[in-house]
């Protein structure tokens, strides 16, 4: 899956947050603070093809079942679409 080049990924005091860039500023006004899972799941986005690689993955890694896994990936991933970061 392919990120866009309307946000950055950054670091700050142990908080990973995307941060809008160009037009993108003025449509989303703020910042996006990611979880863990957020970062893991950005992480995963170049190197995968389907949301339901991400639950395996997240299967592999974390200790959950796989509804909450399909259900967590779906909410992310279209919040994702909402904000063109996809």
């Amino acid at each position: 899956m392919k990120l866009k080049n309307n946000y950055i990924i950054r670091e700050i005091m142990g908080d990973t947050i995307l941060v809008p860039l160009g037009d993108h500023i003025l449509q989303f006004n703020g910042l996006i603070i990611l979880n863990e899972l957020g970062v893991f799941i950005l992480k995963l986005l170049p190197d995968v093809e389907s949301e339901s690689e991400i639950v395996e993955k997240i299967l592999l890694e974390y200790e959950v079942d796989r509804e909450t896994a399909e259900a967590d990936v779906s909410e992310f991933m279209e919040k994702l679409r909402e904000i063109e970061i996809i």
